[in-house]
């Protein structure tokens, strides 16, 4: 069982001025056998230096990592048995893609015949077997990568590693990547964690998925847990494109019930819209009514208005901009205090300008307090 367990991790780096930056704080994570974790967020989150700090490539100001059930703080890095692929290939440019890939081997004083028998198993199944007498400035980017994949699977290490393996390549390319890195998991079985800013590749690679702001975790879940049950606003607009749209504004006591008034500043003229909530709401928001409040809402869940939409539940918005993608079509509208965007289907008629009738999806709305940004219920 290889485990890698980290526990009330912490490091602090000093600045140019000798001042205390603390680049991730009291991190606690558990990565089963065999799982794909991946850790994602902007960049200066922190994600990248707790990768370093599994491969002992940074020193662990506080806390503890263990692999495999042992300590390894104090561990050398090259006795760790976990390997690194990071965002620039790395590869020595005067050997051979065979000399790159068994150099690990050789250091490690494999034998020969068994060096290469690794080594064409992994060119085979990373497609690599006719550039094997290449050097790596006759391979394409997605190739180099390859290599450096290759380099990493023919060590077998305990952990595999990735540092933002596919930010140097093209789109076309990232996509045809995160396929071979899912085949390699899916085939190897390893425990692997990937660090990326791209929440498209953390949704589309993990088993889990970590969400990091400014060091410190935000949120820990399987991809579609953290996109339908968000534990805060950051998460919400970080997993998801385009992300979550929010509004500010004010839980009411109605005779029919409660409802959100959107908060519109003095003089836009243009009232904000009120939109009844459901009865399982009620419990919920009990204590915020008269307060303010931000509602949010995925832009697939608000709907074209059809004709048995109930008139309390429609909005009005104008329509700013059309964004056809092929398969679907991203409209950007505005209330009189928001601008939100929702996802349509191919061959949008509107044009530009044109007011339109809107419904929210009232099962499918979150609620944030405004002051700790956390998910009410």
């Amino acid at each position: 069982m290889v485990r890698v367990v980290i526990e009330n991790l912490t490091k602090i780096f000093k600045g140019p001025k000798g001042e205390s930056i603390q680049a991730v704080d009291k991190a606690a994570l558990d990565v089963e056998d065999g799982e794909f974790l991946v850790l994602v967020g902007p960049s200066g989150c922190g994600k990248s230096t707790i990768l370093r700090m599994i491969a002992g490539l940074e020193d662990v100001t506080s806390g503890t990592i263990s692999i495999d059930g042992k300590m390894m703080n104090q561990v050398p890095p090259k006795d760790r048995n976990v390997a690194m692929v990071f965002q620039n290939y790395a590869l020595y440019p005067h050997l051979t893609v065979y000399e790159n890939l068994a150099l690990g081997l050789k250091l490690r004083r494999h034998p020969k015949a068994e060096t290469e028998l690794h080594v064409r198993e992994v060119a085979i199944a990373l497609g690599l077997a006719d550039c094997l007498d290449r050097h790596p400035a006759a391979l394409s980017g997605g190739q180099r990568q390859r290599v450096a994949l290759g380099r990493a699977i023919v060590l077998q290490p305990k952990v595999f590693l990735f540092d933002e393996p596919l930010s140097n390549l093209d789109a076309k390319m990232r996509v045809q990547m995160r396929r071979e890195i899912s085949k390699l998991h899916a085939r190897l079985g390893a425990t692997m964690i990937y660090v990326t800013h791209d929440q498209v590749e953390a949704m589309t690679l993990g088993d889990r998925i970590v969400v990091m702001k400014r060091g410190v975790i935000q949120q820990v879940g399987d991809p579609m847990t953290l996109y339908r049950q968000p534990a805060n606003m950051f998460v919400a607009g970080f997993i998801g494109s385009p992300p979550m749209n929010f509004f500010t504004g004010s839980i009411l006591q109605t005779d029919g019930g409660i409802a959100f008034h959107e908060k519109v500043a003095p003089g836009t003229g243009r009232p904000g819209f009120m939109l009844p909530l459901e009865k399982d709401h009620a419990a919920r928001l009990a204590n915020h009514v008269g307060g303010e409040i931000i509602l949010g809402v995925r832009p697939e869940n608000i709907l074209t208005v059809l004709p048995d939409t109930p008139a309390s539940s429609v909005i009005s918005a104008t329509l700013e901009l059309i964004e056809p993608t092929g398969a679907e079509t991203y409209l950007y509208l505005a209330t009189g205090a928001h601008s939100f965007a929702i996802r349509t289907g191919t061959g949008f008629p509107g044009t530009v300008g044109q007011e339109m009738t809107l419904a929210f999806d009232k099962h499918h709305v979150h609620f944030f307090d405004p002051a700790t940004e956390r998910v009410i219920g």
